[in-house]
């Protein structure tokens, strides 16, 4: 396949993308082959949903400790609880979506928006009238609240789709790219183009999550990258994306770079989980 016909797989060659494919593969490698995960993947998965979707949640402004969202059971008091919420929905529901992802990921898109709002529209008046925003991407006009990206422009809502549809194309189409270098570029994209009114760092982190699962890099999903986006710090997150947004060869080389550091820390960590497991201690 040509990289014309698979412009994903250009970027997989750029300069450093070869060593982050390599170290991720390397960190997966090593947490797939603790002696827990052949006994207890399950427990592992759990908890690695649970981790990620809390460092989501700090990701979208509500970092919340973790045995605080173990405890919770309500998640609407305020809106920090309810990013909390979404993102522990937005987790468990992306893992039910894999097949639909291949064939149309645009749906997924849009389901995984409408469960972090709460599951449905808020008022069915609204809702025949094309008014709600949830599940849809926004129309022109619009506003969008997403604050940790309020730093990069907004595209218009005749862009956003056309971006939508490019991105959609490319995941059906297949690539031979890693598995690192789409899901960095799915996760970017849609941050890049903010689809939605609200929580478009929940879903995008959501799909680059479904990409990892979806390649067979990840099929346990036990690698959260959220947490080790959320570990490397809000700032040094946007910084990389600046460098995705900017389309240069540099900027994508950053961003899949920094991805790759997520994907390692996450794997780090439920490498941490087995040995606090087969030491009895979790």
């Amino acid at each position: 396949m040509s990289t014309t016909a698979d412009p994903l797989a250009a970027l997989g060659g750029l300069p450093g993308v070869p060593d982050s494919v390599s170290a991720v593969r390397g960190a997966v490698d090593r947490v797939y082959g603790h002696r827990v995960m052949r006994r207890r993947s399950g427990e592992i998965t759990a908890e690695a949903a649970l981790r990620g979707a809390r460092a989501s949640a700090a990701l979208g402004g509500a970092d919340w400790p973790l045995e605080e969202v173990r405890r919770r059971s309500d998640f609407g008091a305020d809106a920090e609880a309810r990013t909390v919420g979404a993102a522990l929905r937005v987790t468990a529901e992306a893992g039910q979506l894999l097949d639909v992802w291949r064939q149309s990921p645009l749906r997924v898109l849009a389901r995984l928006h409408l469960v972090a709002a709460g599951g449905g529209v808020r008022d069915p008046e609204t809702a025949r009238s094309g008014g709600d925003p949830v599940g849809r991407p926004r129309l022109a006009g619009e506003p969008v609240t997403e604050p940790l990206l309020d730093g990069f422009p907004l595209l218009d809502a005749d862009e956003v789709t056309a971006r939508l549809d490019g991105l959609a194309g490319l995941i059906v189409a297949g690539t031979a790219a890693p598995a690192l270098v789409t899901a960095a570029v799915v996760h970017g994209e849609l941050l890049a183009v903010r689809p939605f009114t609200e929580y478009n760092g929940l879903v995008a982190r959501a799909a680059e999550r479904l990409v990892l699962i979806a390649s067979g890099l990840d099929p346990k999903s036990v690698c959260p990258a959220e947490l080790g986006h959320a570990e490397q710090g809000g700032k040094a997150y946007v910084r990389a994306l600046a460098g995705y947004v900017s389309g240069t060869p540099e900027g994508m080389a950053e961003w899949i770079a920094h991805c790759g550091r997520a994907v390692e820390l996450g794997a780090r960590e439920s490498t941490a989980v087995c040995e606090a497991l087969q030491r009895g201690a979790a």
